[in-house]
């Protein structure tokens, strides 16, 4: 006889809310808590509003 695998599950906090989110299989919305929470984070995402700070980076024409 099989034995079922334990599911992984975990309470941690939803990126967008901060409030608590099922980290399993079964939360189809992970890490976060709700689809409301994971369309906010695509929106941020869409509107640049998460950025990433550029170093100045030379191109090679610029070198010569």
């Amino acid at each position: 006889m099989q034995e079922t695998p334990e599911v992984f599950q975990k309470i941690v906090p939803c990126p967008a809310c901060k409030g608590d989110s099922l980290y399993a299989s079964t939360n189809p919305y992970r890490p976060f808590c709700s689809a409301r929470c994971k369309g906010l984070d695509l929106g941020a995402w869409a509107s640049e509003e998460f950025r990433m700070e550029a170093s100045n980076l030379t191109t090679d024409t610029e070198e010569q």
